[in-house]
């Protein structure tokens, strides 16, 4: 196993990128290994760590197809249904509320 090369906050060579900066250019990974590691140093904790990947050997994002299309959809729908009530909230539930607003606080509605 060999040590990745580590650089310092904003000295990355070009040629490599983030997950998020691979993203904004509309690639992806594609399965390779971490090429290195950036660090950018704090004064009371460890650095912070960002993973970079080679972008020569990045693939273009896949397109989104109507069946993914779906079931992002379906599952978007689920996050805004309220269990007790069985009725669509119009937001996404908050998982600490666990239900919409009015059943989560049944005395605040008059």
């Amino acid at each position: 196993m060999s040590t990745l090369p580590v650089y310092r906050w904003r000295l990355a060579p070009d040629g490599y990128a983030t997950r998020r900066q691979l993203r904004a250019r509309g690639l992806r990974p594609g399965g390779q290994d971490v090429a290195a590691q950036l660090e950018r140093p704090r004064r009371r904790r460890g650095p912070l760590v960002a993973y970079l990947y080679r972008v020569d050997l990045a693939k273009p994002v896949r397109p989104m197809t109507p069946g993914r299309w779906a079931a992002l959809a379906k599952a978007n729908a689920a996050r805004r249904m309220c269990p007790s009530c069985r009725r669509d909230a119009g937001y996404v539930i908050p998982a600490a509320l666990g239900s919409c607003a009015p059943c989560a606080y049944p005395e605040g509605t008059a």
